[in-house]
């Protein structure tokens, strides 16, 4: 009895040593469960510490880039209307509407400013709907990072891209040409009010008598040249018959000299008979028997 009442003990305390440390082992298990935890807690919110530091400097930096993009526009486009688009509002970063030297706005245009290590073709989609949404003339992109095949100033799907040193020229040039625009749609205004006056002068006594006053002057002229040309064809055809006979009367002259004197006469080309003009064979006389051959 004595022996099985040890055994007996031996196992219970066996049991309880198993139970206690299972319980331990347990409690360990859960200690390093808590220590995993802790760490991996820990480790997330370093995580998000550090996203939100980085989110932080980037936005940062992308209000100082609108705020310089704003400064460059204001002093080299003075009299254009440089707003910034609002905190929270869907848009691009910068309007500028384009006014001319006298005040009168004439267009806009939409500018993004993008400070990034990589591009992403999204922005182009979304600046186009920006810009349906601004009423915009036109988007730009400024980035400092391009896409492929652009170098320095672009167009992409109807948006222009461009780098920051030549974000300047590029607007200037834009800004010309909405300037152009507006120009000429303010000479078409007005355009059938423009023609019902014309119509009203074409069928008016006014232009009718301008034109006869036209038309009178051309027939007296015509008529006055009619009569210079018929007195020039008679001062020509009397001046013609005068050297006609000028030129007959010397070539007599020259023939009476020269029957007179011979060879010792010097020529004169212009009085001398070329050898095209000479009479033919025919008609001049035989050498020896001084007739003329038929």
């Amino acid at each position: 009895m004595g022996l099985e009442l040890e055994r007996k003990l031996d196992e219970g305390r066996g049991k309880i040593r198993e139970d206690a440390l299972a319980r331990a082992a347990e409690e360990h298990h859960l200690k390093d469960r808590e220590k995993d935890k802790q760490l991996e807690d820990m480790r997330r919110q370093i995580e998000d510490l550090k996203r939100k530091a980085e989110q932080g400097s980037q936005q940062a930096q992308g209000e100082i880039l609108e705020l310089e993009l704003e400064d460059v526009l204001r002093a080299n486009f003075r009299f254009d209307e440089v707003e910034p688009v609002a905190k929270g509002v869907r848009g691009a970063d910068v309007l500028q509407r384009v006014v001319t030297s006298s005040g009168k706005p004439c267009g806009s245009i939409l500018w993004e400013s993008k400070r990034t290590k990589a591009w992403s073709d999204g922005w182009i989609q979304k600046l186009k709907d920006d810009q349906r949404e601004a009423k915009a003339d036109t988007g730009i992109i400024v980035s400092s990072i391009l896409p492929k095949g652009v170098n320095h100033i672009g167009c992409i799907d109807g948006v222009w891209v461009s780098d920051f040193p030549s974000l300047i020229g590029l607007g200037a040039a834009l800004r010309s040409g909405i300037l152009q625009l507006a120009h000429a749609q303010n000479a078409l205004s007005g355009k059938g009010e423009k023609m019902e006056l014309i119509y009203k002068y074409l069928s008016g006594p006014e232009f009718r008598n301008r034109v006869e006053a036209i038309v009178e002057a051309f027939v007296a002229m015509k008529g006055d040249l009619d009569s210079e040309k018929r007195a020039m064809e008679r001062a020509w055809s009397k001046r013609e018959k005068q050297i006609e006979r000028v030129i007959h009367n010397t070539s007599g002259m020259y023939g009476d000299l020269q029957g007179l004197i011979g060879v010792s006469l010097p020529p004169i080309p212009l009085l001398e008979m070329s050898p095209g003009e000479g009479p033919a064979k025919s008609d001049v006389p035989d050498s020896e028997t001084g007739e003329i051959p038929f």
